[in-house]
């Protein structure tokens, strides 16, 4: 029995409230009138529900679909503006444990490099990070209790926190681990990690359980009630996501939905992010073998209508798609975005044998940092560096409340200008440098509170004297 507020998996994420809401928008799809309300109404960017938002996907008239586009378009420059937040992944393990078939990294794959970072190589890893220009980490590792303990993860973040670099730090680390019980969240978040995200890949539990034949994550409930133990262990902000492709679309659409739903009922916030990453080659992993795998126009529905269902919320694509498809998510909904990555494990020192690939997936935009930055400022968005809300406390609620109320934009929009005036000074090729200058110019004069943006000009100004870290 569905129930949004229930703390048991299979309750949030009920089966048949999924089934009766694809068979709702199928049954409805052809109602225009309906379907136009709901856009009407989405544009008070208070979100729809799981069903509404369902329908939309649902709907095929071309028309209703641009006005879609439109809005999430709107939606999206409303609560963030042109700000795109830069992070970079660091994998320190793909030893694991388990038996997930589309991931290179299980277990029974006995010839792919299997390697684990050691301190002193994170050091040097990151530091290769600082000097490209990231600020923010997202750390990745296989589940091995054996090679990967928490207690590694943890050595592993206090190491990456205590890294200065000429003027390079990084300030915030998020992370992307196996789920775990709530005396180890607790750990994490003494850790002083940013957001925990967790991709649940599908939420239809027959072929979550198929897709994960062996290993701890074969356990469906105790993987989909993973936020809710991190959250009750006091970890505000959490990631959702799925890996579209694994299952039909629509019901993973619709479970992911849900489950943002179930955290709001349940915590009285919402996810912080949500990553829609699709299925792709790597290793022994053939994209081919997943017949629900989505084109690219079903991609962008997709990240249109989770901005409209979700406004509030970081949406995040990494470097698994291409730089024409990132392009077109970018005014559709996407905030954040991976730049220069590696998905090996190691790799930024030095980049990586091909005899000797460890990588969870191949890499489809391969640009280094300054050209995904120099592209960033030639299509007018400003890459932002920005770690303020994380250092400030403004997570969770306090986070969700700035931003659905709009203020967040005086915060965010400084604070954008500042970090990417860090990253010109310290990292930008000359190029980059000139085509950023001139849009910190521009973008100043959108700053509309007087003190807001005569302070922005003085650490400006001091950033170009050599001072860092400033922040509203």
């Amino acid at each position: 029995m569905y129930n949004v507020k229930s703390k048991v998996a299979t309750e949030f994420i009920d089966h048949q409230e999924i089934l009766d809401t694809l068979e709702y928008a199928k049954e409805n799809k052809n109602n225009l009138e309906l379907i136009n309300s709901l856009i009407e109404r989405a544009k008070d960017c208070k979100g729809l529900t799981h069903r509404e938002a369902m329908l939309l996907l649902e709907c095929e008239d071309q028309e209703l679909i641009e006005k879609m586009y439109h809005l999430a378009k709107e939606i999206k420059q409303k609560f963030y503006g042109n700000r795109i937040v830069m992070f970079a992944p660091l994998y320190l393990s793909n030893y694991c444990v388990n038996g997930c078939v589309y991931c290179p990294y299980h277990l029974k794959n006995k010839h792919i490099a299997r390697k684990k970072l050691t301190q002193e190589e994170i050091r040097q890893e990151v530091i290769a990070l600082q000097d490209m220009g990231h600020k923010r980490l997202a750390l990745e590792t296989g589940e091995d209790p054996v090679h990967n303990p928490l207690e590694y993860v943890l050595e592993s973040i206090k190491t990456i926190y205590s890294i200065k670099h000429k003027n390079g730090a990084i300030r915030r680390v998020n992370v992307n681990i196996a789920a775990t019980s709530v005396e180890n969240y607790r750990k994490l978040k003494d850790a002083g990690i940013g957001t925990y995200i967790l991709f649940q890949e599908t939420y239809h539990k027959e072929n979550y359980e198929k897709l994960h034949p062996t290993g701890p994550k074969s356990d469906y409930a105790y993987h989909t009630e993973a936020m809710d133990r991190a959250m009750e262990a006091g970890i505000d902000d959490v990631g959702l996501g799925v890996l579209f492709g694994l299952n039909t679309y629509k019901y993973d659409f619709t479970g992911l939905l849900m489950h943002a739903e179930h955290l709001e009922a349940a915590f009285g916030v919402g996810p912080h992010t949500i990553s829609v990453p699709r299925i792709c080659a790597a290793d022994d992993i053939n994209k081919e073998d997943f017949k629900d795998a989505i084109s690219d126009d079903i991609f962008m529905k997709l990240v249109a209508i989770i901005r409209i269902a979700v406004p509030y919320t970081g949406m995040i694509v990494s470097t698994r798609e291409s730089k024409k498809v990132r392009e077109k998510v970018l005014e559709l909904g996407v905030s954040q975005l991976s730049g220069g990555s590696r998905t090996s494990v190691g790799g930024y020192v030095e980049e990586e044998p091909e005899e000797e690939n460890s990588a969870q997936f191949d890499v489809s935009d391969t640009r280094t940092l300054d050209e995904v930055v120099n592209w960033l400022e030639e299509l007018g968005y400003i890459p932002s560096f920005c770690t303020a809300c994380y250092r400030e406390g403004r997570t969770g609620d306090r986070f969700m409340s700035l931003v659905k109320s709009g203020q967040i934009a005086n915060c965010c929009q400084p604070n954008a200008l500042l970090t990417l005036k860090e990253y010109l000074n310290d990292y930008a090729s000359e190029d980059t440098k000139k085509k950023g200058e001139e849009l910190i110019e521009k973008q100043l004069e959108y700053i509309t509170n007087p003190v807001v943006k005569e302070n922005a000009k003085k650490y400006l100004n001091e950033i170009e004297a050599g001072n860092r870290d400033f922040r509203f």
